[in-house]
């Protein structure tokens, strides 16, 4: 990730989210009454991809604004309502295709409902957190990122 991004410390941004995803997985299999097994944790690995995807997604267009001689500033600013979009489509189509699993009573719906629980509230709490919290990490860090490019 970090050749894909040109950074050391942009990874690091990225990779703040995934806790609120996890956070959000755990709520879930406690508001639903499930338990932490192999389906739910497969559940929270289906959701740290999509959370990770998501700040890829904020942090490289932010990157790529900048390298056009934006401002740090103006560059979040413009990133995060244009990255919104994709950010919420993901999340909605998502939780779209979770639902029904969740909401499952047939034979095998005790593997797909734990799975289902820890997608939908890993990915609903990080979507909100990945808005706010990665465009502020990356206000704090962007500045070094400026100065080793600079150095180079």
């Amino acid at each position: 990730m970090a050749s894909q991004l040109n950074s050391f410390l942009d990874p690091w941004v990225v990779f703040l989210a995934i806790p609120f995803g996890l956070i959000g997985s755990g709520i879930a299999l406690w508001l639903g009454g499930q338990t932490l097994n192999i389906y739910s944790v497969i559940g929270i690995l289906l959701t740290m991809g999509i959370v990770k995807k998501n700040s890829i997604l904020l942090v490289e267009f932010t990157n790529q604004l900048r390298d056009k001689g934006t401002p740090l500033r103006d560059a979040i600013m413009e990133a995060c309502p244009i990255r919104l979009r994709p950010i919420l489509m993901t999340t909605v189509s998502t939780l779209a295709a979770a639902l029904p699993p969740a909401l499952a009573l047939g034979p095998g719906a005790e593997t797909r409902i734990p799975m289902a629980l820890t997608v939908i509230g890993g990915v609903l709490l990080s979507a909100l957190f990945t808005l706010f919290v990665v465009p502020c990490v990356y206000s704090l860090v962007a500045p070094e990122r400026r100065k080793i490019l600079l150095e180079d």
